[in-house]
């Protein structure tokens, strides 16, 4: 596999964006170049991969001035998730411990789920942090969640919906995971059912700096991993039998510093892993779909593909995409576009910054080597991407505000 190196040129001063109706800026024309060959412009032609039965890509980078980041109506605080019930309502979540509805063009006054009497919120990247509706949600009324309790320790529970379509009960706890954080940072926070059905939870270092126990290479703690469990079973889980580590059966891929925000390809299964790096590089980690567990991602003996703590790489699976601190701090992953009112994104893989609000795609070319372009400027600090159940794509500002991908209005003639 190829690794790129996305390098752009500085970034744009952070702008205040309010009104519900501004668009937030496409990026002007820049190149991006990649090693070891040039990344195309924004607007230079793909084309699908080769592979058998591969699904539609798109051919071009889409001319981001033709799109628009709309806000919606309503404010919220710290927003962080965001899921769709698929009846019209989006849940949002904000870190400090609640979900809250959005619903015919305004945010419902009592949270759909109130968790503030057991959510720990002392440290920056502490709180509710994660949000996943079970596949079958609209017969069963099961919801998972993924935050750090009162004494910052990382906790993955179930909820039931209640009787109220518009609350969960929040006495329906039941926790499946429940493990030490040794430092405050670092939590990761993802929690994504797959296709296959299993849920996937995102788990950071453990935090500090440097990975000071080596927790991301060790096999023997949760920490700096993706973790794999069967919820649809035992009680309160139990392990898929291809999982690859039979000594901590749990764990599905490791070798990751912080993988704040993973996410699925919707149509083809692809997983995209969006890792937060440490002092220089922030990377995107890729899994085709069908391959099996037991994927290395090199934290900390790389930052990105670059030498960190050392040690040997042959075994390693290297990121498809990187990007240095000259043009950001934290990467924020990330959808596929799959939705069908913008089919000049189809298949692009969306993510951002959350330090400098740039958006970049990252697709194919033919030879299926992987190509980035900046896409937006937004100015936001970015913390969550969201999909709609239709493929809709959402942006949350940590902020205050959740935006929505559309294609900008033709000018009056």
């Amino acid at each position: 596999m190829r690794r790129y190196l996305l390098v752009i040129l500085p970034l744009l001063i952070a702008c205040s964006l309010t009104p519900s109706t501004t668009p937030l800026a496409p990026a002007t024309h820049r190149d991006a170049t990649a090693s070891p060959s040039p990344a195309p412009a924004p607007t230079e032609t793909l084309v699908p991969s080769p592979t058998a039965g591969a699904p539609p890509f798109v051919t071009s980078f889409p001319d981001p001035s033709a799109f628009v980041w709309t806000r919606l109506p309503g404010d919220f605080s710290r927003p962080v998730d965001l899921q769709d019930l698929g009846d019209g309502r989006l849940l949002v979540v904000q870190q400090a411990g609640t979900i809250m509805i959005h619903q015919n063009g305004e945010v419902l006054p009592e949270p759909f789920l109130d968790l503030r009497d057991r959510v720990g919120v002392v440290a920056n990247e502490q709180g509710l942090l994660g949000l996943a509706l079970h596949p079958d949600y609209a017969s069963n009324g099961i919801l998972f969640v993924n935050y750090t309790d009162l004494d910052g320790d990382t906790v993955i529970s179930r909820f039931q919906a209640s009787a109220d379509p518009g609350r969960a009960d929040a006495s329906s706890e039941t926790v499946l995971i429940q493990f030490d954080q040794p430092y405050p940072n670092h939590n990761g926070g993802g929690i994504v059912f797959g296709p296959d059905g299993y849920l996937y939870i995102g788990s950071g270092d453990g935090g500090s700096a440097g990975d000071p126990h080596g927790n991301g290479q060790r096999l023997d703690t949760f920490l700096g991993k993706i973790l794999r469990i069967d919820v649809n079973g035992e009680e309160p889980y139990s392990i898929p039998p291809d999982n690859p580590f039979p000594s901590r059966p749990e764990i599905w891929a490791y070798g990751l510093r912080n993988p704040w925000r993973f996410a699925f390809d919707p149509l083809t299964s692809d997983l995209y892993i969006a890792d937060v790096g440490q002092r220089d590089w922030e990377e995107v980690n890729f899994q085709p779909a069908g391959a099996p567990g037991g994927a290395n991602y090199g934290w900390n003996i790389l930052e990105g593909t670059h030498p960190y703590a050392g040690g040997g790489t042959d075994a390693l699976t290297p990121p498809i995409a990187e990007y240095s601190h000259d043009f950001g701090c934290s990467i924020t992953g990330g959808v596929v576009a799959r939705d069908p009112g913008l089919a000049e994104f189809t298949g692009v893989y969306l993510y951002s910054d959350y330090c400098s609000g740039l958006v970049w795609g990252l697709v194919r070319d033919t030879s299926g080597a992987w190509q980035n372009a900046l896409l937006f400027e937004t100015g936001l600090r970015i913390s969550s991407f969201g999909q709609g159940r239709s493929g809709e794509i959402y942006l949350l500002d940590l902020g205050g505000a959740v935006y929505r991908l559309e294609r900008a209005a033709e000018p009056a003639p």
